[in-house]
């Protein structure tokens, strides 16, 4: 249980972390017009992005990317806000650092709480969202310098270290896709929202972090695209590779071919010809040889080594 509030003016920001039933009592009794579904909706981790709409309030679930650093892959965190006359509520896991920094420096700074929410529950609402699409650009500069990295090294590096770096970097891609194409629409509907908690001037600031968010799936869309061309030439240029390594072999098959059967033909047990000859051995030696070298330069002028 982890609920934490800050006060500014007649606004309160309720921010819980890891919301447990208790938490979600503690709402009921300082809520009551809050309407018990979707308390229990701020239980749930596998909610959608959504906007439900109360005669009091709004709530609206949205996803942002979270970088698990371990694993290198952006992983959808989920947060629900419920937006009312005074009060703004935010319920998220902690994962979220944009969120978890800025109400650091809300508890910290007098000056911090003023320029978030010092103007009540709409603008604290869109100065969350704003920033926590901005943090989403950081993880797309991250991504566009791998991806830099991957274009320099894709010819000279280790065929099997670029292609387990282009693959991490493609299931990223995929999860920051996924994350951000759900988002537009919850952002879209803001921008037409005409419900009485929203005020209509805030339509432009949607508007703008509509567009920001536009910008962003661009960015990983053109990333994705560079990353899935890049996959293909490492696999064209591991079969081009292999194609090389099977050539030689099989050239070297083929030579063998011949002076397997020549050594076989002569360690069978009969009467063969040159076999009393008292240099029979150097004389099949040198025959092989001259096959075996036969068959290069012929192999050589085809241009097939």
């Amino acid at each position: 249980m982890a609920t934490f509030e800050l006060k500014c003016n007649r606004f309160i920001w309720t921010n819980i972390v890891h919301p447990t039933r208790a938490d979600v009592e503690l709402l009921r009794v300082a809520h009551p017009d809050i309407h018990p579904l979707h308390l229990e909706d701020l239980l749930s981790q596998t909610e959608r992005p959504k906007i439900d709409e109360g005669e009091n309030y709004l709530l609206v679930v949205m996803h942002f990317p979270a970088y698990d650093l371990q694993n290198r892959v952006s992983r959808p965190s989920e947060i629900e806000f419920i937006i009312g006359r005074n009060y703004l509520i935010t319920v998220h896991e902690g994962t979220l650092k944009p969120l978890v920094r800025l109400f650091a420096r809300c508890e910290l700074y007098e000056s911090e709480r003023n320029t978030v929410f010092g103007k009540g529950a709409n603008d604290a609402f869109y100065a969350l969202i704003d920033h926590l699409v901005d943090g989403i650009f950081p993880i797309l500069r991250d991504m566009d310098i791998t991806v830099r990295e991957l274009e320099e090294v894709i010819f000279s590096g280790d065929a099997r270290a670029v292609i387990r770096e282009i693959s991490v970097v493609r299931r990223d891609a995929i999860g920051l896709r996924r994350i951000i194409r759900h988002q537009v629409p919850i952002m879209e509907a803001l921008e037409r929202t005409e419900h009485r908690i929203i005020r209509e001037d805030l339509e432009e600031y949607f508007g703008d972090t509509v567009d920001h968010l536009l910008t962003a799936r661009d960015i990983i869309e053109e990333n994705y695209e560079v990353i899935a061309g890049l996959a293909e030439t490492a696999d064209t240029l591991v079969s081009h590779r292999i194609n090389e390594v099977m050539r030689v072999l099989t050239v070297i098959s083929v030579i063998m071919l011949p002076l397997t059967l020549i050594s076989g033909i002569y360690g069978m047990n009969i009467r063969l010809p040159l076999q009393e000859h008292p240099v029979a051995f150097i004389l099949v030696l040198v025959m092989m040889i001259l096959i075996a070298a036969s068959m290069l330069f012929y192999f050589r002028r085809r241009k097939w080594i």
